[in-house]
């Protein structure tokens, strides 16, 4: 099995389910005590978090371009950005190495092709929502992508920076996500993204009338699918 390498705390409770998922799936395709190999480097998502705010994209791609530095140093072979925000750097982290960047955006629309849908709605932080870089990545890759109105994406993005990244997960927060995935599908969608790898600490696949694809879970899939190749 090749060495994945993860770039993650950001946050490390979402980070703390890419290792599990990673060896489960591992367990799951291997058997007996087959674990995922993998190395980790975690950063300080106070200080990513900062640099989101204040526009400073180019000093946190600098971060997160010698962290991968280093995993390819420690020995990965592959390497994932564990967040989908911060995916807005990702071909700056990808020119810093000579290994494989699995994109996350990429792993999610191949899930959503084979599933034979097309048009879906995503979830994420403003970031992700709002901006080009991964609605136009999934666009890329054939899909009709739609988002929540203004006043929602509000309440989507303070729950994941106010609760989910920091652990807590409340009832009124998930009714509160699956009346804009409600809306979503009514409007069309005939899935849901969901874009942000906190989210699926709060909702899964019973808090929707249509299919939801959990990114991270995907990512991980995808990421011991590649590791186990070849």
């Amino acid at each position: 099995m090749k060495t994945i390498g993860l770039i993650g705390g950001m946050s490390w409770e979402s980070t703390a389910e890419y290792y599990r998922l990673l060896n489960e799936f591992t367990r799951e395709r291997l058997g007996g005590l087959h674990s995922a190999r993998c190395v980790l480097y975690s950063v300080d998502f106070a200080e990513i978090e900062q640099m989101q705010v204040q526009g400073h994209w180019a000093e946190a791609a600098e971060i997160l371009a010698g962290a991968a530095r280093s995993l390819e140093a420690a020995g990965a072979d592959l390497m994932l950005i564990c967040t989908n925000t911060m995916h807005k750097v990702a071909d700056a982290v990808e020119a810093a190495v000579s290994i494989p960047l699995l994109h996350l955006a990429d792993a999610t629309a191949d899930a959503v092709r084979a599933s034979g849908l097309s048009r879906v709605g995503l979830l994420g932080t403003a970031f992700t929502m709002e901006q080009d870089f991964y609605r136009g990545r999934l666009e890329a890759g054939g899909l009709h992508v739609s988002i929540p109105n203004s006043e929602q994406r509000t309440v989507v993005h303070r729950i994941i920076y106010d609760e989910l990244c920091l652990g807590v997960v409340t009832d009124e927060s998930r009714t509160a996500y699956r009346k804009v995935i409600e809306d979503l599908a009514a409007a069309g969608a005939e899935g849901i993204i969901l874009g942000c790898t906190e989210i699926e600490l709060l909702i899964g696949s019973a808090d929707s009338p249509v299919p939801v694809f959990p990114t991270a879970r995907l990512h991980a899939a995808a990421a011991v699918d590649a590791a186990l190749s070849g």
